[in-house]
């Protein structure tokens, strides 16, 4: 029992990170004023709700219909170009959102290039529809964007399924086409919930592409209700019920990865052999996918970049670059120090209750960063008007200490990003064996001294990664620098906002391009790790 207490202890420090802003948020939003309830409940939520509901929908099928098939072809099927699309259809996940929101905007608005030639080649009375406010372009945007999720997920099990499945169909006098739907696809279940899952959560987590778009999400509610409306009652009602809804999207992701837990020894090596129309096809659709989610936004952004770099790039810029990489550094330190110590008292202590405690400490990834905002904001401000008066009676006022600093950006971006390190960090954990650690005892070391001559250096790979992407996610992150920053301190994510408000495309490609740029080393760093341990052979 000491050592539960123990483990559950250390552990729930860490986890307060996320838990503290979550009891704010809900305990504001039950003791603030009942009557904004019913002013919401006519006039609020039921567009919202049903904004949110629609987009969700359509986005789940949207990256069902393009992520699985492109999965299966990739995984068991042969044709020209499978060696570079296995991978190339992962490097939408180097693009924000929110940046692929408005080059496509750019792209298919009516004086953009594709509306133009179009009314060019069949004449200026060519209807076409507006892509400015609509939902299909933002489903359109946000498919684009998370469908790689699926995509990995599903082909990871797709792959280690291994042959015996599909040869069992084929005995059974099955085709091709419904080995896939009477075997495959029921085996690899719950990974694509659980990818469904994590794009689901990304939809209901978006501001900066529902922004572009002018679409009523929560997300954007909260944001108004903050800003436009400066009442926090209003935010934090609103985003306790982003987080129940948040919360069982969450369960349900749980409960479907729980069930990946079969392995092949033998994963698939030899594929089918596609040829005629039927390779053609896939080269097509394949080719079709990483154009259009990857390679045009890219290029687009870069003829922009080009063309507006000499008078959009000047000494602001490299204040811009300055302060999202001081903030990505010291962002991703913190974060990758509490995963480590959050794994390392897990791994000390592999009790139920330190284990609990463990998985709620890295909820804050399944939070909007809207949300995360709002709970961290709350408590500062309080702290800092306490500290305020007592330095009152020090004669000293007019002292900010902690709104709108980066500290207040530092703990929400670590609650935010703290699981993305986790993962990366325990996994390597795992890794390290009971024997090692035994035999680093019986030669008289302590429990300090075993981490630091032990784990550490073979942690190294692990930590490394953990840094690199929670500092990448921290660059392309958006609404909790926008939304906790002081005044005047901008980063290139702020500054792509505060850009596409306006519309002005060309002038946000520069610092958009940085972004993507940058997102890219994460995922090439991603597709290294998955074809050294043969996954994507």
């Amino acid at each position: 029992m000491a050592t539960v207490k123990t483990g559950a202890l250390k552990a729930l420090p860490i986890a307060l990170l996320t838990l503290i802003p979550l009891g704010v948020i809900f305990y504001l939003a039950l003791t603030s004023e009942t009557s904004l309830w019913a002013h919401f409940a006519q006039y609020v939520l039921p567009p919202v709700v049903g904004n949110t509901l629609l987009l969700m929908v359509c986005v789940a099928a949207g990256v069902i219909v393009i992520g699985v098939p492109l999965a299966w072809i990739t995984a068991v099927c042969e044709f020209p170009g499978r060696r570079f699309f296995q991978w190339a259809l992962v490097l939408p996940l180097a693009m924000p959102a929110y940046v692929l929101a408005f080059v496509q905007m750019g792209i298919f608005e009516f004086t953009g290039p594709v509306q133009s030639t179009l009314r060019l080649w069949f004449g200026p009375e060519l209807w076409l529809p507006d892509i400015r406010g609509s939902l299909w372009g933002l489903v359109m945007v946000l498919v684009s964007a998370f469908y790689p999720y699926v995509y990995l997920l599903s082909r990871s099990a797709f792959i280690t399924q291994g042959p015996r499945a599909m040869e069992a169909a084929r005995c059974l006098g099955m085709g091709p086409y419904w080995s896939f739907f009477k075997a495959a696809l029921p085996m690899a279940k719950p990974w694509i919930l659980g990818g469904l899952a994590l794009v689901l959560m990304e939809t209901m987590a978006d501001f900066g592409a529902v922004a572009v778009f002018n679409y009523d999400t929560f997300t954007t509610a909260i944001y108004k209700a903050w800003f436009d409306m400066h009442n926090l009652g209003a935010a934090t009602q609103l985003a306790s019920i982003l987080i129940l809804c948040v919360l069982t999207l969450f369960a349900f992701e749980q409960k479907a990865t729980k069930q990946q837990r079969f392995h092949v020894n033998n994963p698939i090596t030899a594929r089918s052999q596609l040829r005629g129309k039927q390779a053609l096809l896939c080269t097509v659709l394949c080719a079709a996918t990483f154009m259009f989610t990857f390679l045009v936004p890219m290029l687009q952004l870069i003829a922009w970049a080009w063309q507006s770099w000499k008078e959009q790039i000047d000494m602001r810029y490299f204040e811009f670059a300055a302060n999202s990489l001081i903030l990505a550094i010291l962002a991703a330190s913190l974060a990758t120090m509490l995963a480590l110590s959050l794994s390392w008292i897990k791994r000390r202590n592999p009790d139920p209750t330190t284990i609990w405690i463990s998985k709620l400490g890295t909820l804050g990834y399944a939070l909007p960063g809207v949300v995360l905002a709002v709970g961290i904001y709350i408590p500062i401000a309080w702290l800092d008007n306490a500290l305020g008066a007592l330095l009152e009676n020090f004669k000293i006022t007019e002292l900010q200490l902690l709104k709108g600093t980066l500290i207040t950006m530092l703990l929400a971006l670590a609650a935010r990003f703290m699981a993305v390190a986790f993962q990366s960090t325990d996994s390597s954990m795992q890794r390290i064996t009971k024997n090692q650690e035994d035999v680093c005892s019986s030669l008289g070391l302590n429990t300090l001294q075993i981490l630091v001559k032990l784990h550490l250096p073979l942690l190294k790979p692990g930590l490394l990664a953990a840094f690199l992407m929670v500092m990448i996610d921290v660059m392309k992150e958006m609404p909790i620098t926008l939304m906790t920053r002081q005044y005047g301190w901008d980063t290139l994510a702020v500054r792509v906002y505060q850009l596409t408000s306006e519309s002005l495309w060309v002038e946000a490609a520069s610092p958009a391009l940085i972004i993507a740029l940058l997102g890219l080393i994460p995922v090439i760093y991603l597709i290294g790790k998955t074809n050294q341990t043969g996954h994507s052979a």
